[in-house]
């Protein structure tokens, strides 16, 4: 099937027990992109074609998201932790034969990046994070500034039906005003139509509203939890990392993002660029800048 990613094609694959939609193009080395929130896989419409003239670039949507299967959350909300997110992308990589892969995540898909590389550190290659910190931290790191700016946070983990039920009054709105409040023009005219369009069409789907609930309350209770559990223990990540933070982006407003990484990355570089939170839509040139040459180098 024809992705409405340029010079992609797009399957179904099995997964851990549910089906993933996927988008491929190129040769070379595997490069898997994994999208964040309230958006799918054309968020790196801008810059995946790029990346494919140099990798095998892997794009999926994450369980819950774009056309991927949206199974119903567990008490725990285990089901859309970010480790069974990264079980997911493991299980994808055993199914095209890939051993090992780098990997680049904005949003909650470099939520399901980093805890990825903690848990099958022999799976990955390197690493990079575009635009948060980690799980434990930002929570850490909360005063009422940040508080109203990453509202969703809470409000998305409430108890269903709650956030599902004021959502769905007006569900292409909701989302529309998300896009456009964390872009650095507060405008939606950095999102190509097909990916807007795409975004919009999730929203109006229940299940999907409710898959994104789900991961925000996994957030909130599991994710945070195993983050904490790890820092506790001293573990840290075995694979170089890159991050990328924007300057008016959400990792920003916790003072030194940057520093917040070194703690888990022993091997870490950073760099910032002029952009809302969708830095690969607002500002593609400074993402593209920032991780071609990054995955390109054999070294580490």
């Amino acid at each position: 099937m024809t992705s409405r990613i340029p010079g992609f094609t797009k399957s179904r694959v099995a997964v851990n027990g549910i089906h993933l939609s996927v988008h491929q193009a190129g040769v070379g080395a595997p490069l898997i992109l994994l999208h964040g929130y309230p958006q799918n896989h054309m968020c790196w419409v801008k810059i995946a074609p790029e990346l494919a003239k140099h990798f095998h670039v892997i794009v999926p949507d994450l369980r819950g998201y774009g056309e991927s299967e949206a199974p119903k959350d567990t008490a725990d909300h285990s089901a859309y932790s970010k480790r069974e997110m990264a079980t997911d992308i493991v299980a994808l990589m055993d199914a095209l034969g890939i051993e090992k892969a780098a990997i680049l995540g904005h949003d909650r898909g470099g939520r399901v990046t980093y805890r990825l590389a903690l848990d099958h550190p022999d799976r990955v290659t390197k690493i990079g994070i575009i635009e948060i910190v980690p799980t434990g931290d930002f929570w850490a790191a909360w005063n009422a500034d940040l508080a109203l700016k990453a509202y969703h946070w809470t409000f998305l983990a409430q108890p269903a039906p709650i956030p599902e039920h004021l959502i769905g009054a007006d569900p292409v709105g909701y989302i529309d005003q998300t896009l456009q409040r964390w872009t650095l023009q507060k405008s939606l005219d950095c999102f190509t139509p097909d990916a807007i369009a795409s975004y919009r069409r999730q929203a109006n789907d229940p299940a999907r509203i409710a898959a994104m609930c789900a991961d925000y309350r996994a957030g909130a209770t599991i994710d945070r939890q195993l983050d904490d559990a790890d820092r506790a223990a001293g573990r840290t990540l075995a694979c170089p990392l890159k991050f990328l933070w924007a300057e008016s982006g959400f990792p920003a407003q916790t003072g030194d993002p940057a520093a917040l990484w070194a703690h888990w990355a022993p091997v870490m570089e950073d760099a910032s660029c002029v952009s809302g939170h969708f830095a690969m839509e607002e500002n593609p040139d400074a993402v593209l800048a920032t991780f071609l040459p990054y995955f390109r180098d054999a070294r580490g």
